[in-house]
């Protein structure tokens, strides 16, 4: 509905804006760059989802920057922190440790290793950071065959632990095609860790 001078029924629009009072002038300033603050906010946070996801897409293991069992201590985890953890892992390995499959569990035959407190590290590596389908361990071996730069040490960890799960899972297949896809992943696994551990 448009206002209309009472005198003259001309419209009064550009009236009415030029009479305007300053504290309506100010309002509207304010809610312009309201507007502007919140179009910047927009942007950084897209700029850093945009960054995190192509950090995600260029990291060997994505999941491991995910938040994990509702904690954020759990984000990148490693289980061997020292001489003693490189051990620990040894003795479980012995003890007849089995990373299952898409079930995502961790299976570690001696209880009392398996009750361990520094224990729960290895299972959140196990159960959520290794890959478990055969398609995205050959997208691991792809990326690793590609690298030109040594591992991280978590990288290099979880590789090692991807190879004993590609170990375990090839002893449990029958089917001849199966094996023969599981295998080549495994030697693959086996190049890329021998590769870091050449002298540079």
């Amino acid at each position: 509905m448009k206002l209309l001078c009472v005198r003259c029924g001309s419209e009064a629009s550009s009236f009415m804006t030029a009479i305007a009072s300053p504290e309506r002038q100010r309002e509207e300033c304010v809610r312009i760059n309201t507007m502007q603050w919140w179009a910047l906010l927009v942007v950084v946070y897209l700029s850093v989802n945009r960054a995190a996801a192509q950090h995600h897409r260029k990291a060997l293991y994505p999941s491991a920057f995910r938040i994990k069992r509702g904690t954020y201590s759990l984000i990148n985890p490693t289980f061997q922190h020292s001489a003693e953890d490189v051990n620990l892992l040894f003795e479980i390995l012995l003890a007849g440790m089995q990373i299952q499959g898409e079930e995502h569990t961790l299976l570690i035959p001696d209880e009392e290793l398996a009750s361990l407190r520094s224990v729960e590290k290895l299972e959140v590596i196990c159960e959520d950071v290794l890959p478990k389908k055969l398609s995205d361990i050959r997208r691991l071996t792809a990326e690793l065959v590609q690298r030109r730069q040594p591992l991280s040490w978590q990288d290099f960890e979880r590789t090692v632990l991807t190879l004993v799960y590609t170990t375990q899972t090839l002893a449990r297949i029958t089917n001849q095609h199966q094996r023969e896809a599981w295998t080549d992943s495994l030697i693959q696994l086996f190049r890329a860790l021998r590769k870091d551990l050449r002298p540079s």
